[in-house]
């Protein structure tokens, strides 16, 4: 006899802890994997950007390839080019093909400033609850993004286009939150109304059996994203407990999500510090200095990326 297919609330729920107990590791993956195969279904990156991904992942794949695959979709290649041109990078003279900005910037560049413009359509949303607007959550990513990409250039990292998206995808764990599982998300923030001493992530555990974190560095795989984007996404709240060859775009992402929040930009609720760890700023050759440098032009930049990406 065929057995009924087994629908993804079904095998959330039934791979929910009893109440009261934490859950072990298996019931979190299969909380994090249900949730994330169901978000495929709701909202996903452009099949041409998945294409750019692949593309670029691929050591085969030549500038001629990619400028290709954006020439299909004119409205991205509007959008890339839109980003070349501004002051977001203040290269010299007008870019007037992708071809020509692939040769300046590299195909990388290329892949991460596709995966922006596209993320900024994710992001769109209004109120979700008394508490929560999808558009904080918005300003908050751009403005890590910012910031990541400034502290970037003081910490001689370079890869401005990498350092932005890493801090826009930081907290994106919290959209497949509210995509999958969006009236348990409501139920998160209704609790951190009620106890302002609890975390984010003591919320999320209790009530969705997993992290924003979890399910951030899960849907990054999904996406085939680099590794770092899932150090990003898993560790930004702890980048100190990843190795030290791994540690320094996510620390950077930490330090901009401390002083975004430090400036209440945009959602804060999933900080859990307002304080800098002097074990990472040493580690990293970040000093209160470079940090106040930012913080002095990231209200500037915000308004500067957000009017850049908000027509994507």
């Amino acid at each position: 006899m065929t057995q009924p297919e087994t629908t993804p609330d079904q095998a959330n729920a039934a791979a929910a802890p009893a109440p009261g107990e934490a859950p072990d590791a298996k019931q979190v993956e299969a909380i994090v994997q249900s949730a994330v195969q169901e978000i495929s279904h709701i909202a996903t990156l452009p099949e041409v950007t998945m294409k750019i991904i692949q593309l670029v992942e691929d050591p085969d794949s030549t500038a001629n390839d990619l400028n290709k695959v954006i020439s299909n979709d004119p409205a991205l290649g509007a959008r890339i080019l839109k980003v070349v041109n501004s002051a977001f990078y203040g290269l010299p003279g007008q870019i007037g093909s992708i071809n020509r900005a692939i040769v300046l910037l590299g195909l990388n560049a290329v892949k991460n400033i596709a995966i922006a413009a596209s993320l900024a359509k994710l992001f769109r949303g209004g109120k979700i609850s008394e508490n929560f607007d999808a558009r904080d959550l918005w300003s908050h990513a751009i403005a890590c993004a910012s910031g990541t990409r400034l502290l970037a250039k003081h910490a001689g990292l370079g890869l401005p286009d990498e350092a932005f998206l890493a801090g826009l995808i930081h907290n994106i764990g919290i959209m497949v939150e509210i995509q999958a599982r969006r009236a348990k998300f409501v139920q998160v923030m209704e609790k951190l109304e009620k106890e302002p001493e609890t975390t984010l992530r003591q919320a999320e555990q209790e009530l969705l059996g997993a992290t924003h974190e979890q399910f951030g560095t899960a849907l990054c795989k999904l996406w085939k994203f680099p590794q770092s984007f899932q150090y990003v996404t898993g560790f930004h709240h702890n980048p100190m407990d990843l190795n030290e060859k791994n540690r320094t775009l996510t620390g950077l992402v930490h330090i901009a999500d401390v002083l975004a929040g430090k400036l209440e930009l945009g959602f804060t609720r999933s900080q859990e510090t307002k304080e800098y760890d002097p074990a990472l700023l040493l580690a990293l050759n970040i000093t209160q200095e470079h940090i106040d440098d930012v913080a002095a032009s990231l209200p500037e930049a915000l308004e500067e990326t957000k009017a850049l990406f908000q027509s994507a």
